[in-house]
Parts: C-alpha cells; structure tokens; sequence
C-alpha cells in the first residue's frame, strides 16, 4: 500500500556511521534471534524494551538524527543489521529523542517482516504514533499467516481509537483485512458502521474492502452488490470483488451480466483477475461458448503469459474441454508454478488418467500439501481407495501436513474399500491426531460406516454427537446412510425428528442430500416442504440446491413442477442439463429428451460422458424408430465429441438396437468391443432378448453372463423371465429350482406407497401390515383369486386409503412384473383411479385401462 512507501536513498549514506560495517554481523542480531517465537501479550506502551549498549555515535543534534532516518529509510527496510545498529543508537540517545525518530524504525521492522521486533518497539513508544504507523502496524499483523498476529490487528486498530487519533481510509482498509483473515463479520460489520458515520464508504478502497469482507463471509451476496450500486466511484478491483462473489455463490449469470456492464465502462480494462474469475464461471456452468470468447479476450489483450490466467484456462479446460486441450496449454506455458502442477493432476484425475497423474506428480519440482489432496482425492474418485491409502501413509512418514481435506480423503478410500477394520484404524488415527471433533471428518467417518454396511457403530457415533454438540452434518450423513442401506422408515423418520426438535439446521449441503432422498423415495409432499424451505432461506439459487429439487419433482412423477424449476435457475450447470434429460427418460419420454440435447447444442454447452449415455437411452424410447441417428451418434463420439465409449455407452447403443429389435446386430455391436465387454452389457441384450421373446440369442447371451457372473441372482431372474415371456413356463421354473439348489435368493421385490407421511412397505404375500385383513379383503374385491402380491397389495392399501379420485403413486424397488402390470391396468378402469408407479424401468401411468409404457418395459 502506499503509506508503507519510504524515500530512497543513495546506498553511500552507511558512510555516515562510522563506527558500523554493514557486512559485520550487529551484537542486535543476537537479541533478534532469541525472540524470533515472541508472543505479545496485552498492548502496555510503558514496557521497557531491554537492549544490548548501542554502537557510538558522534553527534547527537536532533534535526541531523531526523535528516540520517530520513535518508536511511529505505536502507532500512533491507538490512536488519542496520536497523538493529540505528535502534540501538537511538536508544542511547533517549535524553533527546521525540517519537517521530522511531517511525522510520517501526516501518523497517515491519517491511523485514520482523512482526515480534516492531510489536515490541510499539510497547516502548512514550506516546501513541500517528495514523499512518497504526495502518502499517494493522496491514502487516492482518497479512501475516499467523493467527495470532492478525487477531493483534484488531488490537491495534481498537487501541488506535482509544488514544484519540482518527483512522484513515488505509486504516480501515487493513482493518477490514484483518476481518477478512479472521472471518471476524461482527468486528467487520462495527466497522462498517464506522465507515458510514466517518463519510469514508465513498473511498473505493474502503468499499471494495467492505465487499471482500461480506463476500468472504458467505451468503451475502446481496449486501456485496448493494455497496457495488452504492459506489460513486469503482476501480478494476470493485468489479472483480462483486464478480468473485457472484462466482463463489454460483450465480454464473450474474457474473457473466456484470461483465458486460463493466466491459460498457471505457476507461476500465481487464486484468487477470478478471479473467480468472470469469474462467471460473465458465467452468462452474459448463458455459462452452463463453470460455472460448475469454480465451479470446485474453489473448487480444495480452494476459495469456500470466501464470493466474494460465491456471484458470487448465481448470476451465479440464472441466469444459478435452484432456488434449489441457495438455497443449500446459506446453505452451512459459512460466509455472505449483499450482500449475496441481491443476494438471487434477486434470488427468479428471479424465481418469490415474497414471499419467502419478506421473505428473512424480515430476512435479515442488508439492505442497493441496498437491497431496488433489492426488488423494483424485485416487479416490476414480474407485482407487488402496491407492489412496497408501499415498495418505506416505504422507504420514514425510511429516506432510495433513488437513482436514486429508482425513476426510482418506476415510472415503476406506469407504471405497468397505474395509471394517481398516476403517477403524483410520477412525483411531483421526481421534490420536486430534481431528475427531472436526465435522466434515466426523461426517465422513459416519458416512464411512454406514458404507461398510455398519449402521450400529454409525448410530453410536451419531448419539454421541447429539449428546455433546448437535452438528446438522452428522443428522445429514445418518439420514443418507439409513437410504443407502435401504432403511427408508428410519430416514424419514429421523428427518421428521429433527425437524420436531429444532436441531437440524437445513443448509444448503444438508437441504440437497433431503430432497434426494425425498426423490429416491418418491415421498413428494416433505420434498416440497423442503423446496419451500430452499426459498425461504435463499437456498434456491445454489445450483447444488436447484438440481436436487429438479430431480426430486421428476421422481416423484411431478413434471411440470421440476421443468418449472430447471427455467427458473439462475445458473445452470452440465449437472442441470444431465439431471433434464434423466427426468424425461424417467418420465419414458424420448422425444423430449432428444429435445434437450438439441437446445443444448444450440447453446454451446458442452456435454460429458453422462451426457451421451442418457442421450444414446433416449432413442430407445421414441415414438418413431430413429435408430439411424442413434447409430450415427453412437459413432461419432470418438471422433466429433473427443469421448472414448465405456461399457456404459455399450449398454445403452445395445438397448436401443434391441428395444428395435436389431439383436443380431446388437449381439455383433458388443462381439466388435474393442474391449471385453461387462455383464452389463451383455445384460441389455438379455432384456430385449425378453422384451422379444427371443430364446435362441438369449441362450447365447446368458451363457456368456453366467461364465462372467455365476453366483450373481438377478441373471438367474433375467433368464427365468425370458422364458416366461415365451410362454416355456416349466423352463422357467427350472432356473428358479436351479436357483435354489445353489442357494441363490433374489434381491426381495418390494413395493411402497406413502400415506400421511409414513411409508408403508409391502413384499410378496406380505401380511405384516397391521391393516393386513382390511387390505386383503380390498383386494377379494379387486380381484377374486390373487397367487402373488406385491404392488398388488400398495395399491389397494392406497385406495383403501385415499379420498375417491385421487391418484395411486407407489414405488417399486425392481422391475415391475407382467402379472402385476395387467392387473393394474385393471384396477385403473374398475377404480376410474389413475395410479402413476416408479419401477426400475421408469414410470408407468396406469389410466383407463392404458399404460404409459404402451406394455413395453
């Protein structure tokens, strides 16, 4: 900043102490080094400040003393041999010296960096200094990485105050720093209100502190662009500052808005943080198009040599483009850094080069911690949980600093492996290390357990913490791990808990991870309760939030409502696009789904490997029979899109072949993988082998799956219901007797419908139900003979208990069976009631007799 600005002077000026070598070590430096760990206590202006003897000097006159300082300023600020040397020559001159002679003194202090030294000089000052040395005191103790010299700023600036002397605008400035460092809102928001009553909110660079600070803060983004409209006067950093915050709360657009407005201001230009900040949009929204005119922008103005913009373009590129795209710009790059380093074996860990980021790592000429973490994580979210662990125990032995990122890193691995004793391991090695009262580590051990299958242990952790310190991260991780093991009653349940007590604090983390289980549920009331909660508290404009409400309605059937809300979204992401397209898919609409990859196309976004799979899905549920431009885009993937097909993209192609009845060339697509295929995949041509009622190819296909698979149940299933299609029912019933034999058992077909907020579950020939005679008796009169049960038993419960009219929604947790799928389209006419059921295939809609699936799923 500018007052820590000190004249030059010729380097000539030493000669005027005689008696001092400046390549000869001062007695002073002794005494530095002994208090290199001082920790100041309280501020005591008296405290005398004991001294080595001073070296001599020969004249003692005042205006000479204050002329040398004034020549020798900016000397001192790089040798602090000298400034020990003129500290102590002052000091034995106390008789004559007045407090601006220590000014010089106090900045050189705090130019070294030498914070213990120039902290302790202030405690000896006779009276208090001038704004200008408090400012410098403030900005250097607020930009030190040590925590108990940016809480001294604060000091500082309240001791300021107190001894009458008025801050400036730098003053609160480095003030507003020190808050900024500390996420201390509420001194920031005391000094905010200062701001005001002083008339310093019309500085720019009060203001744009301001901004920093509320921005840094966190979900305030509307008190940020308030002072941005407030500002008279705006400088380049005012529109990065508001731009960052747009960007850190995930309003892309804003930001985008912000830019061309800035962009309209002739006398501004941009620089690099500009345009870092709004390659981080782009990447955030998955904005192509955009990325591409930055990238321009940047190399019309000159900044594509800056290391920041450098940067910002390999994680844009690793997000929006292809993995050559990185690579090509990472050559090009004159300089790097370690975060240039770090950003490329984020990059190959992104696209699944697990290798080549080890490489990458290996030849990287520095590592830091975040270099690590990206390795770490990056094992972790391409399943390589062994791989993880052994670079986390490698960390140990080199004295790494571990984060709370590494811990929580670390336990994913052992979530990946669903090791039980090593996951304990890791759990003792958190608590040792004192990282057992951090939450997201907590969290992520909870969630740990209950991925290892291991609910009890997670429920002990889970009590405990809500016999200490309730944390909404463990109620969170609880709720999701009692749907990941298939204990739906108990989440809901703990969620309405929660709720009643008060102690679930929704956040935008917690209110996502809620509505996804209200999807996976199809509990569509409390999922709309909680969409209200979103708007209430202004979570609706997170993206995380918006995506998990749009995927929450199209669960539960309600497809105006989640289309609704995918166009109110203030920024949209690939996720948004992928989460559309899905939804129609479930929905069993094509068309629409073809629709959106269109407009997709239109704008520039660019899509991922998700993206195809669902899109590829989608030509097999389209009116019209388009496997011709299913094909063509099938085959181009390599080539146009940059994206190498996966067993996933394989299951897909070979659905819509079979869905069309192309088996003979789907049985020759999977024949021609350049790959050995999955079971998956041979799995898809199994079910159209079914859907066709094709057994010569489909005896084929399941030799195939059970030489891959032989102790896997639901290829046993898929062969039974082949036959069954084909009317060979003794056939059939011998792959289930062989079943039995091998002591095999399916996964349990189970059937839901929620009713007041309750979920009630039924299986076949289930009468666990405490209303069990009621709904059978339903049933007697639905139907006069009924073998199986099962959705059967839902719906009539749902009529049972429903007002006459409305519709019937039930969930089933597997494919839905053909006897069920006639008698609903039964019910549906004697009933006159519609009933809309979720099965492992997508929605049917049982109208009139009719189904949505048009009796093929």
């Amino acid at each position: 900043m500018a007052f820590l600005s000190l004249p030059t002077t010729p380097f000539f000026f030493f000669s005027t102490l005689p008696c001092f070598n400046p390549k000869t070590p001062s007695p002073f430096s002794s005494f530095l080094h002994s208090h290199s760990q001082y920790k100041p206590s309280k501020l005591n202006h008296h405290h005398a400040l004991p001294l080595p003897p001073p070296p001599l000097l020969h004249d003692n006159h005042d205006d000479q003393y204050d002329l040398l300082l004034d020549r020798l300023s900016a000397s001192l600020r790089f040798s602090p041999h000298l400034a020990s040397a003129v500290h102590a020559a002052l000091l034995k001159l106390q008789q004559h010296h007045t407090p601006h002679l220590f000014t010089p003194l106090l900045l050189a202090y705090l130019n070294l960096n030498l914070l213990p030294t120039a902290h302790r000089l202030f405690l000896s000052l006779p009276s208090p200094p001038n704004v200008v040395v408090y400012s410098a005191l403030i900005s250097a103790f607020s930009k030190s990485n040590n925590h108990h010299h940016r809480r001294h700023a604060l000091r500082f600036f309240l001791h300021m105050a107190r001894s009458d002397v008025l801050p400036n605008d730098y003053a609160f400035v480095a003030a507003l720093t020190a808050c900024i460092r500390t996420l201390n809102l509420q001194f920031g928001q005391q000094l905010h209100a200062a701001v005001v009553k002083t008339g310093y909110l019309d500085s720019a660079f009060v203001a744009n502190a301001l901004m920093g600070l509320y921005g840094k803060c966190g979900g305030r983004y509307g008190l940020v662009h308030n002072l941005f409209d407030e500002m008279h006067q705006r400088d380049i950093a005012s529109w990065n500052t508001v731009m960052s915050v747009a960007v850190k709360e995930f309003m892309y657009d804003e930001a985008f808005s912000l830019f061309r407005e800035m962009q309209a201001t002739d006398d501004l230009r941009v620089d690099d943080f500009t345009l870092s900040t709004l390659l981080s949009a782009c990447a955030g929204s998955a904005s192509v198009v955009e990325g591409f005119q930055v990238h321009t922008h940047a190399i019309k103005v000159g900044l594509m040599n800056n290391l920041s913009v450098g940067n910002a373009h390999i994680g844009f590129y690793t997000k929006c483009g292809t993995l050559d795209d990185v690579v090509e710009l990472f050559e090009e790059m004159n300089e790097r850094d370690v975060i240039t380093w770090t950003e490329m074996v984020a990059a190959y860990m992104e696209f699944g080069f697990v290798d080549l980021a080890v490489e990458v790592f290996d030849e990287m000429p520095e590592r830091n911690t975040v270099s690590y973490n990206a390795l770490l994580s990056g094992f972790c979210k391409n399943g390589e949980g062994l791989k993880a662990l052994g670079l986390f125990l490698e960390m140990v032995d080199e004295g790494m600093e571990l984060t709370d990122f590494s811990l929580t890193s670390v336990v994913n691995a052992c979530s990946l492996l669903g090791d039980y004793w090593i996951s304990r391991q890791v759990h003792g090695f958190a608590l040792k290390f004192g990282f057992g009262s951090n939450a997201c580590v907590e969290a992520a051990l909870l969630d740990m357990y209950t991925k290892c299958g291991r609910m009890a242990d997670a429920r002990k952790m889970f009590c405990r913490w809500e016999l200490e310190e309730f944390s909404s991260v463990a109620s969170t991780s609880m709720i999701c791990g009692y749907a990941r093991n298939g204990q739906l009653d108990q989440a809901i349940s703990l969620i309405q808990h929660e709720q009643l007590e008060g102690k679930m604090i929704m956040d935008e983390v917690a209110t996502s991870s809620m509505l996804g289980l209200c999807g996976t549920v199809g509990c569509h009331d409390m999922g709309k309760q909680i969409h209200c909660h979103a708007v209430k508290f202004g979570y609706e404009s997170n993206m995380g939030v918006g995506n998990a409400v749009v995927s929450m309605y199209f669960k539960c059937g309600n497809v105006d409502d989640a289309i609704r809300m995918f166009n109110a979204m203030p920024s949209t992401d690939i996720v948004s696009w992928n989460t559309l397209i899905s939804g129609h898919l479930l929905q069993r609409q094509g068309d629409r789904s073809l629709e959106v990859w269109s407009d997709m196309q239109k704008k520039g976004i660019k899509p991922d490997q998700v993206t195809f799979v669902l899109v590829i899905s989608a030509y097999r549920l389209t009116n019209l029979n388009l496997v011709d431009d299913c094909r063509d885009l099938f085959n181009s993937l390599r080539n146009k899109y940059r994206v190498e097909p996966t067993c996933e993209h394989y299951s897909s192609f070979v659905s819509v072949l079979g869905q069309w009845g192309l088996l003979e060339e789907a049985e020759e697509t999977i024949k021609k993988m350049p790959f050995e295929p999955s079971a998956s995949v041979w799995r898809a041509l199994l079910d159209s082998c079914r859907l066709h009622k094709n057994t010569i190819i489909g005896n084929r296909v399941a030799k195939h799956i059970l030489t891959m698979e032989p102790k896997d149940p639901s290829t046993y299933i898929l062969i039974s219901n082949l036959y069954s299609a084909s009317a060979r029912w003794h056939l059939s019933e011998m792959v289930r007797e062989n079943m039995k034999e091998k002591g095999f058992r399916k996964h349990p077909a189970r059937s839901w419908i929620i009713c007041q907020n309750k979920i009630h579950s039924f299986y076949t020939r289930d009468r666990s139900h405490p209303q069990e005679s009621d709904i059978y008796s339903g049933l007697e009169i639905l139907i006069l003979e009924c073998l199986k049960a099962g959705a059967k038993l839902a719906v009539t419960y749902g009529i049972l208990m429903s007002k006459p009219g409305k519709p019937i929604r039930i969930v089933k947790n597997i494919l839905l069976c053909g006897d069920c799928h006639t008698f609903l389209k039964y019910v549906s006419v004697v009933t006159k009631r519609d009933i809309f059921l979720r099965d492992s295939s997508g929605f049917h809609c049982f109208s009139n007799g009719q189904c949505s699936c048009k009796d093929y799923w």
